[in-house]
């Protein structure tokens, strides 16, 4: 399995996430939008959005262990932010840096951040989906 990160010139260079994946392996796996629950269904991260990012990365994490990868293997991560304004911006890349560096995360695949009018529940802050390719 190989992923290759790429910034392309002509494209905004930016620094928290690449914009291009080129992801070659044998297996496409997604993992469906994961918000700031535990195993059981308890909330984390109460009114926080960067915990609750925190903790959607985590969940992130344990579905691709779960698929036999890690997120070295993310080709595209999806945000969904309710109610997006930029000051969000902030808590939501605190939260999703203390998750990188919690999960050894070394690049930051293409994103997409998408600002929405709910998610599913109303203490709910973020939500984020993966693709992923593993041999």
């Amino acid at each position: 399995m190989s992923i290759q990160l790429i910034n392309p010139e002509g494209l905004p260079q930016v620094e928290v996430y690449s914009q291009v994946s080129v992801a070659t392996g044998t297996r496409f796996v997604s993992v469906a939008g994961q918000v700031a629950r535990l195993a059981d269904g308890t909330p984390v991260g109460a009114g926080d959005l960067a915990a609750q990012t925190e903790q959607a990365y985590r969940n992130v994490a344990t579905a691709l262990t779960a698929a036999g990868g890690d997120f070295s293997n993310v080709t595209k991560l999806t945000v969904y932010v309710p109610d997006w304004t930029p000051d969000k911006m902030g808590p939501l890349i605190e939260g999703s840096m203390r998750a990188a560096g919690e999960l050894g995360v070394q690049a930051a695949p293409p994103i997409t951040l998408i600002g929405v009018a709910a998610l599913a529940e109303p203490d709910l802050l973020v939500e984020i989906q993966a693709d992923a390719i593993i041999d």
